[in-house]
């Protein structure tokens, strides 16, 4: 047994989980940055363009979700799960069937969006310039998603052994060649071609190449705990189970997520293009929460799959209690101070009076829930590790039930409007924290 997989066997849970979740936040912080970075960018092309994203939005989501969340999770649990037990050939056989699914996955998502992407679009209330503009923007992200796919798969094999610190300086300097290249490619600058909305895809896919390369790399040369080898190139049955398992009903979380936004955006969309970008930039500002609730999930998740690999069920239980309250309390931290200080940056994203109004409607009321995103999140991450699925998929599920018949009758019964949509997303929010939190004080990674 290597020496990270035995520290996270014996060593104590807090600095453990502090040491392993810091090099995942700050990458993750960095990212976010560039979210809203690009949200600016393409902000000063003007409310429109605003809009066309909010629409590509979710569309963009799912695809990273799946990527990073589904697939990426399945991967670092399965891992972490061989290793705790000492198997360290399955291991590196897991790694080829990990890579072969992320281009399933690629392929899978570009060929959905081209058959009925359109039409989805169209039932968010995208027309004319607006839809166009989003389809362009889904398209030229889909076409080069295969290295968002890898990126995700990989950068979850490595924090899956227990190496969090080089996937994270990755995303790091990943994201720096990004933010550089949405800055050329949308706007022209450094002498770069103004490409306008698809220069942000385009900078992503680029900064994905540049990601998935260094890290097959790494693997394939420089790793000590498993190794990417062509010996070990082997597809088994129980092998792709094994993910499956996991990534299956995983994969049900960021549906289901993505359908709650997808609902959103279309009651939203009813009031009108300023609405919807506002909507936009709220939903896009959560992401300075994502950080941190997915450095804390993402070290849970390797800890957790550890532990139950190695049998030492209640070891992980007390990861899960402690990691999930760390992630809810920060992230509840993080929006107060969104919705206290709402009147000082809306304005940095839109001059629109209407967007701005929509903004701030949105982070005052959903951003006073964030405490019960980060503690439903985090625990979803330490499910995967723990391979207890169940009560995530119902999480996710009454989320999704709760925040779409709560925004229908707050518009077609009660007659609250727009505030009232933001109300029944906050409210879905805050059951989908308690779910999983009842359900790990209920014993069910012991069950399964």
């Amino acid at each position: 047994m290597d020496k990270r997989t035995e520290n996270m066997l014996k060593e104590p849970i807090f600095p453990l989980l502090v040491y392993m979740s810091a090099p995942n936040t700050i990458a993750f912080l960095v990212q976010a940055v560039v979210v809203l970075t690009e949200v600016w960018l393409i902000g000063r092309l003007g409310t429109s363009a605003l809009a066309a994203v909010a629409l590509a939005f979710p569309v963009i989501m799912l695809t990273q979700q799946m990527a990073f969340g589904a697939l990426g999770g399945a991967v670092s649990s399965s891992l972490a799960r061989s290793l705790g037990a000492g198997d360290k050939q399955r291991a590196e056989e897991l790694l080829w069937h990990a890579l072969f699914l992320a281009a399933c996955g690629a392929l899978f998502f570009l060929s959905v969006f081209y058959i009925s992407g359109e039409l989805l679009l169209q039932i968010l209330g995208g027309k004319g310039e607006l839809l166009e503009q989003a389809i362009a923007y889904c398209r030229v992200f889909l076409l080069g998603a295969i290295v968002i796919w890898l990126s995700g798969t990989l950068s979850a094999a490595l924090r899956g052994i227990g190496n969090m610190r080089f996937p994270a300086l990755l995303i790091i300097f990943g994201s720096g060649l990004q933010v550089t290249l949405a800055g050329g490619l949308i706007l022209g600058w450094f002498g770069l071609p103004r490409l306008g909305i698809i220069g942000a895809p385009l900078a992503a896919i680029l900064s994905g190449i540049f990601m998935s390369s260094a890290m097959l790399i790494k693997l394939s040369y420089f790793s000590q705990e498993v190794e990417l080898t062509l010996k070990r190139l082997s597809l088994k049955k129980d092998l792709f189970e094994d993910i499956f398992s996991v990534a299956l009903p995983a994969s049900l979380s960021p549906i289901f997520t993505v359908a709650t936004i997808l609902v959103l955006t279309a009651f939203v969309g009813q009031f009108g293009a300023s609405a919807l970008a506002g909507y936009g930039i709220g939903s896009r500002i959560e992401f300075l929460m994502i950080p941190l609730v997915f450095g804390i999930g993402t070290a849970m998740t390797t800890m957790v799959g550890t532990n139950m690999g190695a049998k030492n069920i209640h070891r992980a239980e007390r990861i899960g209690w402690l990691g999930g309250s760390l992630a809810g309390f920060f992230s509840g931290i993080i929006g107060l101070l969104l919705a206290i200080s709402a009147d000082y940056w809306i304005n940095f994203f839109t001059t629109d009076e209407n967007a701005y109004e929509a903004t701030k409607a949105y982070i005052q009321i959903v951003g006073l829930c964030f405490t019960f995103q980060g503690l439903g999140l985090s625990l979803y991450f330490a499910s995967q590790g723990a391979n207890a699925m169940k009560w995530p998929m119902i999480a996710t599920g009454s989320r999704f039930i709760f925040a779409s018949l709560g925004g229908w009758l707050a518009i077609n019964y009660f007659s609250i409007g727009l505030n009232g949509v933001f109300y029944s997303a906050a409210l879905a929010m805050t059951l989908y924290g308690l779910i999983l939190v009842i359900s790990l004080k209920l014993g069910a990674w012991r069950k399964n």
